[in-house]
């Protein structure tokens, strides 16, 4: 029972949450890449004027920051909701 209370509650937190994450994460995507590239903006994959190694490296970099700015904000949102429940949510 108690696996149920911690999922239900973390539920709506983690939708939350997860749009929040997807927000930040995009904002230091462009950060980054417009520090390492020197360009403002990162190519999308039909960008014609762009390389295959720039296209595949803007993805990989966009891709690891976004799954490591996920993972923070769901470890952080269920260690909050074991706080206000004293469930660790499923």
């Amino acid at each position: 029972m108690s696996g149920k209370i911690g999922k239900a509650a973390y539920r709506p937190v983690g939708v939350l949450l997860g749009l929040a994450a997807g927000a930040v994460a995009g904002a230091i995507f462009r950060q980054v890449w417009k520090v390492t590239a020197g360009d403002g903006e990162a190519p999308s994959a039909t960008d014609e004027d762009r390389g295959w190694g720039e296209v595949l490296a803007a993805a990989a970099l966009q891709g690891a920051i976004f799954s490591a700015v996920r993972a923070a904000v769901d470890r952080g949102g269920a260690v909050g909701v074991r706080r206000l429940t004293g469930h660790w949510p499923d």
